[in-house]
């Protein structure tokens, strides 16, 4: 049987880090890597030639930023690339500017890192290689932005991955600053749900950040969660807080959406509302079925606004999802549903 191999050309600068890579990515039989670039100028004319599926990037590099290039790449020749990047702010603008992914740059001299690292990029390619290519130009102002009823008994939860990022965003930002309290589950290593949070903080109207342990759900909060945790949504005498501890991972996620929906379903049931985006797999179906069992209002992206259509898909075909949206009308399908 003939295997139709996703075409990778590397980019980055470190020559090591360059030929660990290939040698890698070359045993997996999916996987060719049909050359490397050591800046993005180099890249630029590798692409013209070689023709590649899938475009590895780290937004540091000489001659021209990652994310210069990026936007000129997206405008003249658009292109899934998989970010590799340390710890940085400016990965969100590259998403933002219409990478599909990224993994985090391993520690090189880490020999638990790397297998990890390694694990992880391969997935993510084969994930970039049947991802759309949605660009996230202007976000639609919703018809109304005014929440007639305000209850704090009400728990909104929204569960992400592959493009989420970008696609909580757009809901996000056309929210009001007094909605119910939200919770956030997006598919991002440790550090970087941290650094996600500030971002949102930035440009939505709703305070944004990093959940903590014991973090109480209040209006106008949006509470993400930690990259390495599982939350959990518990409530007491006082009303609705968090659980954000270590544990195994669930549908394959840590932190998981399934554990997120199933602990909303189980403390707030009809009072809540559940949020599935695009994303690779099935984490967070079951969980949003067992939220629309107890009452809650449910909502599912749709394919054509999904960068992957996968989580949604399956919610869907599952029957967890009330109404299924383009991403740009989810903000005002959610305030529509709260004003009833």
């Amino acid at each position: 049987m003939i295997i139709n191999k996703i075409r990778v050309l590397i980019t980055d600068d470190s020559l090591l880090f360059r030929n660990v890579l290939k040698k890698e990515l070359s045993e997996d039989p999916h996987i060719e890597v049909v050359g490397m670039a050591v800046d993005p100028v180099d890249a630029l004319e590798k692409i013209k030639s070689l023709k590649p599926d899938i475009l590895t990037l780290d937004v540091e590099m000489p001659k021209m930023s990652g994310l210069v290039f990026l936007k000129k790449l997206m405008e003249e020749n658009p292109l899934k690339v998989v970010l590799v990047s340390s710890m940085n702010i400016s990965v969100f603008d590259a998403l933002h500017a219409g990478a599909v992914d990224f993994v985090k740059k391993p520690d090189m001299s880490s020999k638990n890192d790397l297998p990890m690292f390694f694990r992880e990029i391969r997935t993510k390619i084969k994930v970039a290689s049947i991802a759309k290519l949605v660009p996230f130009t202007s976000s639609k102002v919703p018809e109304t932005k005014k929440l007639e009823k305000i209850s704090s008994s009400k728990v909104i939860a929204i569960g992400a991955s592959t493009g989420g990022t970008e696609a909580t965003l757009t809901i996000l930002k056309s929210l009001p600053a007094h909605m119910p309290g939200i919770l956030v589950t997006q598919h991002m290593p440790p550090g970087f749900t941290k650094m996600y949070a500030d971002r949102l903080n930035k440009i939505c109207d709703l305070e944004v950040r990093e959940a903590l342990d014991g973090d109480r759900v209040e209006k106008g909060l949006v509470l993400v969660a930690p990259g390495d945790k599982q939350m959990k949504l518990a409530k007491d005498d006082k009303g609705y807080y968090v659980s954000c501890k270590p544990g195994e991972k669930v549908s394959g996620h840590c932190p998981s959406v399934d554990v997120l929906f199933n602990s909303v379903a189980e403390n707030a049931g009809k009072n809540s509302v559940g949020i599935i985006l695009t994303g690779m797999g099935k984490d967070g179906a079951q969980g949003l079925l067992n939220m629309k069992k107890t009452g809650a209002f449910t909502v599912g992206q749709d394919e054509k606004s999904s960068v992957v259509y996968g989580m949604p898909m399956v919610a869907f075909n599952i029957g967890a999802v009330i109404v299924q949206s383009d991403v740009e009308d989810i903000a005002e399908i959610l305030i529509k549903h709260l004003n009833k």
